[in-house]
């Protein structure tokens, strides 16, 4: 978990990579005294206290920050932190977690892991989660600049090795430069720091349950090899990066019923206005909302042999959807809205799910439950290659 050590002179990267070593003790002064942070986690753990007592509640805060981070000197401490905070999430919001493929992997090789994505957080979280428990290094996470508009919220990210993904640059040279960047990011840390990373297979969580993968993400990830070399194919320079395909299934979404919201408002006016707060706020339900059971899939990396940026998103596709877990809720949910009864694994349901399902759904307001039960029947057309 360990950051290399750049000189800024030779850190062409400085503005888009994880913080590094020598950095973390300026990151955490800076975090201590940052008031939208204090402001944050006062509304959420001590509500009354800051509305009645703003002054002393981000004091407290502050206090908080700096005991919970004693002792932390490097990318490594921090992210040893977390792992505690973990296990404490899993013992609460997780019923069961599962790993599978990742014993079929070098540890000693770092790896381009390319998942579905349906959590803003908790996706590369329990990426992580699986490596660290395996004895592995943690991977570096691609997170979108959108989420970054908080100066606090990007100090965190990067702490956790986040790097940084171009949304908001304008101007076709703009987003071409920071996407070469971007790229020759990605490579130089496969290929010269053997360090893996994570990304998500497109831009954004897949709020309808379909999990589909944007070539344009491909073409990006090969710009810079092929930038070298003009005469690299797309297979070559992806088998380089020795992609893997990570699936992750979730019996829950703690963030469901937002989802449904968003994708009601899409389909009634073609257009959904996100909230100041509201990506913050799908983390913190993402990492304290019920999440039932978690399975994660590791895939196989891809060859060579694949010719353009649709075959190898069409692979990508293949493997995360045939590592997908199923879980009752799925089934139940197709069943739910009358469809593809043929699909439905009867078997696989117990009379424990369809009550916890029937709970939830009955906390779904009645003009979102079709929207909520999509997104979770979805996954069942998709494997079945129903979904258009």
């Amino acid at each position: 978990m360990t950051e290399t050590q750049d000189t800024p002179a030779a850190d062409p990267w400085a503005e888009i990579r994880p913080y590094q070593d020598d950095e973390v003790a300026e990151v955490l002064e800076r975090l201590v005294h940052d008031g939208e942070l204090l402001d944050a986690l006062t509304r959420y753990r001590l509500p009354r206290l800051a509305r009645i007592m703003p002054r002393l509640s981000r004091t407290l805060a502050s206090f908080a920050i700096r005991r919970e981070t004693r002792g932390v000197t490097s990318v490594y401490d921090f992210q040893m932190r977390i792992a505690s905070y973990m296990q404490r999430m899993l013992r609460n919001s997780t019923d069961d977690f599962r790993v599978e493929g990742l014993e079929q992997l070098d540890p000693n090789s770092a790896y381009l892991f390319i998942g579905n994505h349906r959590d803003i957080s908790m996706d590369p979280a329990f990426v992580n989660y699986a490596l660290y428990l395996a004895g592995r290094d943690t991977v570096r996470i691609a997170i979108g600049d959108n989420l970054l508009k908080k100066p606090y919220v990007n100090d965190l990210m990067r702490l956790n090795k986040s790097f940084i993904v171009p949304r908001s640059a304008r101007g076709k040279r703009a987003m071409l430069a920071a996407y070469q960047q971007l790229s020759a990011y990605i490579r130089h840390s496969i290929l010269e720091d053997n360090h893996s990373i994570w990304m998500a297979q497109r831009e954004g969580r897949a709020k309808d349950g379909i999990d589909r993968t944007d070539p344009a993400i491909i073409k990006m990830l090969t710009m810079a090899r092929r930038g070298e070399d003009r005469q690299a194919g797309i297979g070559e320079a992806v088998a380089e990066l020795r992609l893997v395909p990570v699936s992750i299934s979730y019996e829950y979404d703690p963030c469901d019923l937002q989802k449904a919201r968003e994708l009601q408002a899409l389909e009634d006016s073609g257009n959904y206005e996100k909230s100041e707060f509201e990506d913050i706020s799908s983390i913190v339900a993402g990492i304290t909302g019920h999440k039932g059971r978690v399975q994660l899939t590791f895939g196989t990396p891809l060859s060579a042999d694949l010719a353009g940026p649709e075959e190898v998103a069409a692979e990508v596709d293949r493997q995360v959807l045939a590592g997908y877990r199923l879980f009752p809720s799925h089934y139940l949910a197709l069943e739910a809205l009358g469809e593809a009864s043929e699909l439905l694994a009867v078997s696989e349901i117990s009379d424990a799910d369809r009550a916890r399902f029937q709970a939830r759904l009955q906390t779904v307001p009645e003009e979102l439950r079709h929207w909520w039960l999509t997104q979770y029947a979805n996954p069942v057309l998709n494997k079945a290659g129903r979904c258009q």
